[in-house]
């Protein structure tokens, strides 16, 4: 199959090129420009972009549940039918493996649309609440007030790099906003383009066959075009995974505007992972094994690779860190996403190399144009630093390694750490059971508590928490995987003393819909009246 790509945006339906700035996407084993040029959104595309996404949302909020399920569920079959040639080509601007690593994201990005058709139908993101009148009451009447949620309005979504199908362009950011019933207006990310388009080629096909109104979905292209499609009044909420630098300055944008609007931008974690001694003892071969593989899964382009290694001095752990030297030293270099990646790569290796109490004990192997797998050891006192210089995240297969000098002393680092995306302990039930008060330290640090398995990999479900405090995102209250991602792009409705027929389906007395609802107090799925 050969791929027509245009090059040219997409507003409202049709495709639009009246930039003169062209970006071109590289192949990134070789450094070949893609022949096609990608035109820059101009301020007149953005502002069109975000105007069709304000003219169809009332038309798109406006569609029924099993509508909007359905919608979701055709991005998924046009998704799932981009076959291997669409792999090879993801595959060659980004050097990820089209199998299994590609396969299984397409697969990912695919189940999420289906995830959250799912949600609409089922129907519990509308928080139905309904207190029903008491005219008797004493010593004022209680009036009838019912409340649901309903979509914010048109979400701007920002590309991300490493995740160029499942946090891209029909990725879980896009999927949430559709559900809640808010048309996007996506930024795809440079260092993916003919990916982009050919996702949103497979977006608009669903479109047009479920009859959803057009600028439902919006995909601009540009560098430089984020800042004002953040400022654009039109925006209500952004949804955002990169750098932490880029997070926060979109993040102050929205704040500034005159209108703020809420940024869940996910942005930086070093995914602290603490080895006890007991599972050291009993486990630790595997431990280094299965370590030295997920730091340098994916060349360690993963959000949730983990950059620390905590441990108290023991025998078990002088054994172990020998253990995981070997496993890193039989680790080889990769090629990353992009030569910027590489490049932000190994400036964050020399900047470790550099630092005073900062040694390398291991590395996968020599290369001048992959990345390197290194394994670095660290005192304990630069975790007390007041410049934190192992809490800055390097992107890439490279982990710190600290042997801290008793409990208290990982106590109080577990206090002062940043906010992650995820905390994991190694521990036998010995090390939990003694261990009741570090748990609960980092119940108050990351998103999600991980016992015996290792940060990388996430179930895309219900249960499923990828969030944490700043500054591994924006807002600790929220997810980008997971059904409950959704909850980001709502906000609460209340009507009070509505006639029943002039309410939301949600809130009618004969429930239509059929949901669990919260009606004076009690969970039911019971009429009112």
């Amino acid at each position: 199959m050969s791929f027509n790509i245009l090059g040219h945006n997409y507003i409202g339906g049709q495709r639009s090129g009246q930039g003169d700035v062209a970006l071109h996407s590289v192949d990134a084993t070789t450094g070949a420009l893609f022949e096609t040029p990608f035109l820059t959104a101009t301020d007149k595309e953005v502002a069109a972009a975000v105007h069709a996404a304000e003219q169809a949302y009332p038309l798109y909020r406006a569609t029924t549940s099993e509508q909007r399920a359905q919608f979701l569920e055709a991005i998924a079959d046009e998704i799932d039918a981009l076959g291997d040639d669409f792999l090879a080509a993801v595959a060659r601007e980004t050097a990820l493996p089209a199998t299994p690593r590609l396969a299984g994201e397409r697969a990912r990005t695919s189940g999420q649309m289906r995830l959250f058709a799912k949600v609409v139908r089922r129907g519990d993101f509308y928080g139905a609440r309904i207190d029903t009148a008491l005219p008797q009451r004493q010593p004022l009447p209680r009036p009838d007030i019912r409340q649901y949620k309903i979509g914010v309005g048109p979400v701007a979504v920002f590309g991300a790099s490493n995740f160029p199908l499942a946090f891209s362009v029909a990725g879980g950011d896009t999927a949430a906003a559709l559900a809640a019933g808010c048309p996007v207006v996506f930024k795809a990310h440079s260092g993916h383009l003919v990916t982009s388009e050919l996702v949103a080629d497979a977006i608009e096909r669903a479109v047009k066959k479920t009859g959803m109104p057009a600028g439902t979905f919006n995909m601009i292209y540009g560098d430089r075009v984020g800042a004002q499609l953040v400022k654009s009044a039109g925006i209500q909420a952004v949804g955002f995974t990169g750098s932490l630098r880029g997070g926060r300055a979109l993040c102050d944008m929205a704040a500034a505007r005159p209108q703020p609007i809420p940024v869940f931008a996910e942005m930086s974690s070093i995914n602290p992972i603490i080895l006890m001694p007991e599972a050291l003892k009993l486990r630790g071969d595997a431990i280094a094994k299965d370590l030295a593989g997920s730091v340098t899964v994916g060349v360690g382009q993963l959000c949730t690779s983990p950059g620390l290694l905590l441990g108290v001095r023991s025998p078990e752990l002088t054994s172990f860190i020998e253990k995981l030297s070997a496993a890193f030293g039989g680790t080889n270099p990769a090629t990353m996403l992009n030569s910027g990646g590489l490049t932000h790569y190994n400036g964050g290796v020399a900047r470790l190399t550099q630092l005073p109490g900062v040694k390398v004990i291991a590395t996968g192997g020599t290369s001048y144009t992959q990345a390197v797998p290194h394994l670095f050891k660290a005192d304990a006192a630069l975790l007390f630093s007041k410049e934190a210089p192992l809490e800055e995240e390097v992107f890439g297969p490279s982990t710190v390694i600290v042997e801290l000098e008793s409990r208290e002393q990982l106590l109080d680092f577990a206090a002062k750490m940043n906010g992650q995306l995820t905390a994991t302990l190694q521990a036998e039930i010995g090390d939990l059971q003694g261990n009741q008060d570090l748990i609960a330290i980092l119940e108050q640090k990351a998103g999600r508590l991980l016992l015996n398995g290792f940060p990388t990999g996430v179930e895309v479900c219900d249960a499923m928490v990828h969030g944490g405090p700043y500054p591994a995102t924006s807002d600790a209250r929220g997810t980008s995987v997971g059904s409950l991602a959704i909850e980001r792009f709502l906000r609460p409705v209340c009507y009070q003393n509505y006639p029943d027929a002039m309410l939301p389906a949600a809130l009618q007395n004969a429930n239509p819909l059929g949901l669990m609802r919260l009606v004076d107090g009690e969970q039911t799925r019971a009429t009112v009246g």
